[in-house]
This record gives structure tokens, C-alpha cells and sequence, in this order.
């Protein structure tokens, strides 16, 4: 299976098994068994399909989706050495708590509603035939210092387009790393397939907007009075790039 591409199942049985996994981001085997009510020989059968084909992976009894994201890279800025990475499932506690530390102290609407669906998913990766989602780490050792994040639709007429979200915890602010992130983010989205980039800011989150015209983004058009921060009505700068 291609990175990116959409889902297809040579059986009922195999497609009711991604897609639970799929769902639940993890599953232990026998829990899926239980689910899809096959045969033993059977459920094997159907999930060695989905193993060799690509859509599944197996580790000690747990399930997850394959979603090939690349490999770790590392960094040095100063006296902080740190990793960019693909997320994994136990990254999750700490995605939230990263993004809501960023959120919480700036005007990012989009981030956190990102926040918010995840809780509500509880799963970090999603590959199905409406949507795909990616995120890659900063980290130090065990710490998650920022994320990106890539929605990738996968409805054909949306399939060139990718929202992107980078954020970094102030306290490792101006070594690079929110640089590192939105490159390493528009290099994978690239190579993907993908010809554009977007994100939305309240006009005056004046850091976010002033970080994205410093890469190259622009401004593709206002809505007037679109957010209600604190009270007041803001408007939404919408800003792109060509990949």
C-alpha cells in the first residue's frame, strides 16, 4: 500500500476489521476477533490479507493501522539536542497536553479544536477513505517540545490540498524547532502528492501569521468578524503555500 492511499478491501470481513482497529487507533487481537465472530482459521486468513497488503501491523497481540510517516531525524540547537518523529500511540496523553499548553496562552483556534477531536477520537493516526491525519514530534529524551499536524482528506476533490498546524512550547520558542516542524510537515505532504498547504489564523495571533509569512505563506483572504475570542468578534486570515 502506497502511503496515502485510500482503503480497499478484497472482503466484508477484511474491511470490518481495519476499520475497527482503524477507530480505536490500537486493538488487541482477540478483542478484534471477538468483534468480526469468524472462525479462527478464518480471522487469520483475513488479517494475514490485511497484514500483507500493508493496512495492518501486528506487535505482540496489539493491532495498529500502517501509516509509514519516515524516520526519526535529529537536531542540535545550542545545548538542546532534540528528534523529529512520527507520533506513536503512547504519544497521545502528551500530544493533548502539548497542544493545550500552546493553546492556552495563544489565539490558535485551529489547534485547539485539534485537541478536542483527538479526545474525542481517542486515537492519534487516521487512515480511512474520508481522511487521513498525521502528526510528527519534537522531543527531547521522553518530552514532546512541539508537534505538527497534517488533515488530509481523502474525498478526490480535496485529495491535493493539506491543512497544517505547527506548535512549539514557549519555553523551547526561537532554536528552529517550529521551523524544523512546518518543513519536515510540507516535505512528507510533498512527496505525497499534495500541491498546497493551508491554515487559518485570528488576525491578531501577529506571531503565528508573522511565523508563516517568514516561510513563504500568504495571505489567500479574510472573513470578517469570524471568531468570538474573549467576547469580540476577530476576523480569520487565511494563509496558503504552494508546494
Amino acid at each position: 500500500m502506497e502511503t496515502l492511499d485510500r482503503p480497499t478491501f478484497e472482503t466484508e470481513a477484511s474491511k470490518e476489521i481495519y476499520q475497527f482497529v482503524e477507530r480505536h487507533g490500537t486493538a488487541a487481537r482477540h478483542r478484534v476477533r471477538d468483534m468480526v465472530e469468524l472462525p479462527a482459521e478464518e480471522f487469520r486468513e483475513e488479517l494475514e490479507r490485511l497484514t500483507t497488503n500493508g493496512y495492518l501491523e501486528e506487535e505482540g497481540g496489539t493491532l495498529r493501522v500502517v501509516l509509514d510517516a519516515g524516520s526519526v531525524e535529529r537536531y542540535a540547537s545550542g545545548d538542546l539536542t532534540y528528534s523529529i518523529r512520527p507520533a506513536r500511540t503512547d504519544d497521545f496523553d502528551q500530544l493533548i497536553d502539548t497542544i493545550r499548553d500552546v493553546t492556552e496562552s495563544s489565539e490558535y483556534v485551529v489547534a485547539e479544536s485539534i485537541a478536542e477531536q483527538l479526545l474525542y477520537e481517542d486515537t492519534i493516526v487516521r487512515h480511512n477513505t474520508v481522511e487521513s491525519r498525521v502528526f510528527f514530534m519534537a522531543a527531547h529524551n521522553d518530552d514532546i517540545l512541539g508537534w505538527t499536524h497534517l488533515d488530509l482528506p481523502q474525498i478526490e476533490k480535496l485529495q491535493n490540498t493539506v491543512q497544517v498546524t505547527v506548535g512549539v512550547r514557549e519555553a523551547y520558542r526561537g532554536r528552529g524547532i517550529g521551523s524544523r516542524l512546518l518543513e519536515r510537515a510540507l516535505e512528507w505532504a510533498k512527496a505525497n502528492g499534495y500541491r498546497k498547504a493551508y491554515n487559518s489564523i485570528p488576525a491578531i495571533n501577529d506571531e503565528a501569521i508573522a511565523f508563516l509569512e517568514a516561510h513563504d505563506w500568504h495571505t489567500e483572504g479574510i472573513r470578517r468578524d469570524h471568531y468570538t475570542l474573549d467576547g469580540t468578534f476577530v476576523d480569520e486570515v487565511m494563509m496558503a503555500v504552494e508546494l
